[in-house]
């Protein structure tokens, strides 16, 4: 097995044991009722990454030669705010507000206008405020999730 198979293969492995964890999660909680959209979203999850192991397990995975030090390192400051909202912000502030920070601090991170723009901060804050209502008409509205509860809401 060469090294191009095997950075396709160790990646599709990791992300089927997260499907794979995730799906049981899904299943395994209660309520049920509050589960049914992380049951729906984990089955093609599962799906799609199984479909994605087999490929690169079969050698049929030859797109790209894996991520260069660059790339991962212009990555590498979304991924910490991430993390930090995953394990940190979504239970301890709120599903939404944290949400919020989240964004508004990978959108001002990612975006190439310079920080000294007083236009473009507001710009910020507008987008930041609209997609806030779009995930909290999905959510709340349209899907009727049960969201993390925190400090704020």
């Amino acid at each position: 097995m060469n090294s191009t198979r095997l950075q396709h293969l160790i990646p599709g492995g990791f992300v089927l044991l997260l499907a794979v964890a995730v799906t049981y999660i899904s299943f395994t909680q209660e309520p049920a009722d509050s589960f049914l959209f992380p049951r729906v979203i984990s089955i093609a999850f599962i799906l799609l990454a199984t479909w994605n192991f087999v490929r690169a397990a079969a050698g049929m995975a030859k797109v790209g030669g894996g991520i260069s030090k660059e790339i991962a390192l212009n990555i590498l400051p979304g991924l910490i705010v991430m993390l930090v909202f995953v394990f940190w912000a979504a239970k301890g502030l709120g599903f939404y507000v944290a949400s919020m920070l989240a964004f508004f601090a990978v959108y001002s991170l990612y975006d190439p206008v310079p920080f000294s723009s007083a236009r473009d901060w507001i710009k910020r804050i507008i987008v930041t405020g609209l997609f806030m209502l779009v995930i909290y008409g999905l959510f709340s509205a349209l899907l009727q999730v049960q969201t993390p509860r925190g400090m704020f809401f």
